[in-house]
């Protein structure tokens, strides 16, 4: 393939390209299904088998949540460094493989878990230390494992394909498949946790995982298998470093005075100076004294980096504002994903009098909404959009309007729990926990939809912004830090639940005496606010990595 080494297979064909697509799209299919099969239920599990209470139930969910985005990017990190996205992928598998199958087991066996009590009870069972450090042990082994596949088989699959439409077309599939795979698993395997038993839930979780597994292994003869090329991180430490060793050396303005590097047989000779943005850190490149031996090697690796790890890390910083600003973008999704669960627990699920849906189900709008806006989007908006403006929606564009519809959705919250709590105060079920407040949960679908046509629009353009101007050597890290965001997005839902509910009355074990508006209130306006920080950020930011033509046309409005 161009721009990068061959690779052969046994059958004498170059590794890589289409073929591979079906393996990977499998594989992925497989391993969706048995991550969010056995996540997207838990906190009816905690609630319901061991006895958690509502909000401890929610927060055990969204560390759960920031667990598995966070470990993509140490596998992201392991991949570049050490392995490749390949091995990586498929150790992952077979950790996650593990964990799903040891919490299969505490739903299975009475030992493993408190005896049952009614929902609301003060008399239930806690579980004793030995089932909540098993409990704990398969979520953390469910959540590392699922972790290390999601977005390293993202950048695996990417890196079948040496050109970027292709790349874009394989993105769109990836994402289309994993929200796919996230609705049959958030419906089909939910209901029959719900209905016919936990153990044939977590047990199809972990045939799907297994099924996964084997996709990715048969393929393996096909792939283009990316070698690492050591930490990348250690040459952005090293930059640091060198740049507060030399903090009181003068710049030059002498484009020879840096170094560029050595190609295996000499110093590589200056092509351009460098870049004037953040140019303090131009002295990390900048050739003193004996920094350089006479070979063009470099004698002193902590004092003197080249010119383009200087570059790289500056792109790190270029991107870092919008980056953090994505961070409270995906915040409020955290919160209100694991409350939605709570609220529906506490309403009125029946379609029809034979039929309930599972609360964890009520989550499947917004993936359905995501899926079904990411063809809308795909196939008409985008070709609109081009046909009207001549340019094609930049990532940044997609990612503003993502922040105006998640802001909406989550006003739209703070209604429909105000009209929840007026008709549960109309009912004196203040005081009763446990009790159902006569209004459906279909009430909970518009904040759903909402949220998850926000998603189809910020969370692709954030994975093709990020894979975009990422530095070559921090690739496989661009696609993680996606997971990466949501991650700490969990963790901080995290900490504002427990904030909020030590400052406040707000949430309380029994949402119908507390004041969960409120709590959706505050995140419109931090929503608001985050938003103009955005706003700020991405009027600021210049596309780095992208062809002179694009650059032009998306110039002006960025």
């Amino acid at each position: 393939m161009e721009g990068r080494v061959a690779q052969i297979s046994s059958s004498g064909s170059k590794r890589g390209g289409w073929i591979t697509f079906p393996f990977i799209i499998g594989a992925t299919a497989g391993f969706t299904l048995g991550g969010v099969g056995w996540i997207s239920n838990l906190i009816v599990y905690l609630i319901q088998v061991f006895n958690v209470k509502n909000i401890n139930a929610a927060q055990i969910y969204n560390i759960s949540n920031g667990c598995t985005n966070l470990f993509p990017v140490i596998g992201a990190i392991v991949a570049d460094s050490f392995f490749g996205t390949f091995s990586v992928a498929a150790v992952s598998a077979c950790i996650s493989l593990l964990g799903i199958a040891l919490l299969t087991l505490t739903s299975a066996l009475d030992s493993l878990k408190p005896q049952p009590c009614d929902n609301g009870s003060s008399l239930c069972t806690p579980p004793s230390k030995l089932q909540y450090a098993i409990l704990y042990t398969s979520l953390a082994l469910a959540c590392i494992g699922s972790g290390g596949t999601r977005f390293t088989i993202a950048t695996m699959g990417a890196n079948q394909f040496n050109n970027p439409k292709a790349q874009g077309i394989f993105f769109n599939w990836f994402f289309f498949t994993f929200y796919i795979g996230s609705v049959v698993s958030g419906t089909a395997i939910v209901y029959i946790q719900g209905n016919v038993s936990w153990k044939w839930g977590f047990g199809l979780c972990a045939i799907a995982n297994f099924i996964g597994l084997a996709f990715l292994l048969l393929g393996n003869r096909f792939y283009f298998h990316d070698k690492p090329q050591g930490s990348p991180f250690t040459g952005i430490v090293r930059v640091i470093v060198a740049t507060i060793q030399k903090w009181k050396v003068q710049l030059s303005s002498r484009i020879e005075d840096y170094y560029y590097g050595h190609d295996g047989i000499t110093e590589i000779a200056p092509t351009a100076p460098p870049k004037k943005s953040f140019r303090f850190l131009n002295r990390a490149a900048l050739k003193t004294d004996g920094d350089v031996g006479s070979d063009g090697l470099i004698a002193k690796p902590w004092k003197i980096c080249t010119v383009q790890q200087v570059e790289d890390l500056k792109t790190l910083f270029r991107i870092f504002p919008l980056w953090s600003s994505s961070i409270f973008l995906g915040t409020p999704i955290g919160v209100q994903a694991s409350l939605t669960v709570i609220q529906a627990l506490t309403m009125d699920r029946h379609l029809g009098p034979h039929f309930q849906i599972p609360a964890g189900s009520i989550l499947v709008i917004s993936l359905i909404s995501t899926a079904t806006f990411l063809t809308i989007i795909d196939r008409f908006l985008s070709p609109m959009w081009k046909r009207l403006t001549r340019r094609s929606p930049t990532p940044l564009q997609q990612i503003g309007l993502g922040h105006v519809l998640n802001i909406l959705s989550m006003a739209t919250s703070a209604l429909v729990e105000s009209k929840r709590l007026k008709i549960a105060r109309a009912h004196h079920l203040q005081g009763q926990p446990g009790a159902i407040v006569p209004m459906l949960a279909l009430w909970l679908i518009p904040q759903l939809v909402l949220v998850g046509i926000g998603e189809a629009f910020h969370f692709p353009g954030q994975v093709a912004l990020y894979y975009q101007e990422f530095p070559t050597s921090l690739k496989s890290t661009s696609t993680a830090m996606i997971a990466l965001i949501i991650g700490i997005s969990f963790y901080m839902s995290t900490v504002l639940i427990d904030l909020v509910q030590r400052i406040t009355g707000w949430l309380p074990n029994n949402i119908n005496n507390g004041r969960l508006d409120n709590m959706y209130w505050l995140l419109v306006v931090g929503g608001v606010v985050n938003f103009g920080y955005y706003l700020v950020c991405a009027s600021l930011y210049k596309y780095q990595n992208v062809e002179k033509g694009e650059e032009s046309n998306s110039g002006t409005n960025n």
